[in-house]
C-alpha cells in the first residue's frame, strides 16, 4: 500500500487496545509503536531507581537517563520493550508499575519527552500507534483516530485474567479498583488528559468479540487508504 496513513488509537484501561493496535499494523504491514509501554517503562525506571516524582530535578535527571527501544523477537515475532538495552517488556506489565503508571505518567517533563519520541517515530506515517492521548495531542492531524471503551466489570475481567495468564497472582475486586484509579487520573490530569477527539470513531468494546472490533478498524483504514 503505497498510500500510507497514521492510526491513532486512544482509549480506557483494558479496554483491548494494544492488543487490537498490534492486530491491525501486522494487517496493514505498519509499525505499531506501544506508547503505553513507554510510559510503564519510565515508571519502572522510577520505582527501581527511587526517583522523587515530585521533585522536578531529579526527574529531568532521570529522563536523560532513560532509552527506550522496540525490537521484534526473531523467535515470536513479538514486539519487545527494551530500556537502556535491557529488556523489561514482562516486568512492566506488573500489577506493582500498573499501581504507578498513571501518577508517573501525568508529569508534564514526562510526558514532553514521551511525545516527541513519538512524534518522531511517526513522522514518516504507516503507523498504528496507541495511548491516552495520541489523536488529541501526539498526532492531532492523524489520518484515522479512534476512541475506544468498554465497561469497569469488562474491563475489569480482561486484565485480570491477562494478568493470572501470565502468573501474576491477584483478585480481581484488585484490579478493578486499580482501573478505576487509572480512569480518575488519566481523564482528571491537566496535560493531556484522556478524552475522544472530535473526530475520532468510538468504539464500545464492551460485548462484541475482538475479531470483531480488529475488523471494524481495518476497514476504516483501508476505506481512508483507497481515498488517498
Amino acid at each position: 500500500m503505497a498510500n500510507k496513513i497514521i492510526v491513532a488509537i486512544d482509549g480506557n484501561s483494558g479496554c483491548g487496545k494494544s492488543s487490537t493496535a498490534k492486530v491491525i499494523a501486522e494487517k496493514l504491514n505498519y509499525t505499531y509503536i506501544d506508547t503505553g509501554a513507554m510510559y510503564r517503562a519510565v515508571t519502572k525506571y522510577f520505582l527501581d531507581n527511587n526517583v522523587n516524582i515530585n521533585d522536578p530535578a531529579a526527574v529531568t535527571q532521570a529522563l536523560e537517563n532513560i532509552h527506550i527501544r522496540f525490537n521484534k523477537n526473531p523467535k515470536n515475532g513479538k514486539q519487545e520493550t527494551y530500556t537502556n538495552g535491557m529488556l523489561v517488556e514482562e516486568d512492566i506489565r506488573s500489577l506493582r508499575v500498573s499501581q504507578n503508571v498513571s501518577a508517573v505518567s501525568k508529569i508534564p517533563a514526562v510526558r514532553d519527552k514521551m511525545v516527541a519520541e513519538q512524534q518522531a517515530m511517526g513522522s514518516q506515517k504507516g503507523i498504528v500507534m496507541d495511548g491516552r492521548d495520541i489523536g488529541t495531542v501526539v498526532f492531532p492531524n492523524a489520518d484515522l483516530k479512534v476512541f475506544m471503551t468498554a465497561s469497569i466489570e469488562a474491563r475489569a475481567k480482561r486484565r485480570w485474567q491477562e494478568l493470572r495468564e501470565n502468573g501474576k497472582d491477584t483478585s480481581l475486586e484488585e484490579v478493578k479498583e486499580n482501573l478505576e484509579e487509572r480512569d480518575r487520573i488519566d481523564s482528571g490530569r491537566v496535560h493531556s488528559p484522556l478524552k475522544k477527539a472530535e473526530d475520532a470513531y468510538l468504539l464500545d468494546t464492551s460485548d462484541i468479540t475482538f475479531d470483531n472490533q480488529v475488523d471494524r478498524i481495518y476497514k476504516w483504514a483501508i476505506n481512508l487508504i483507497e481515498e488517498k
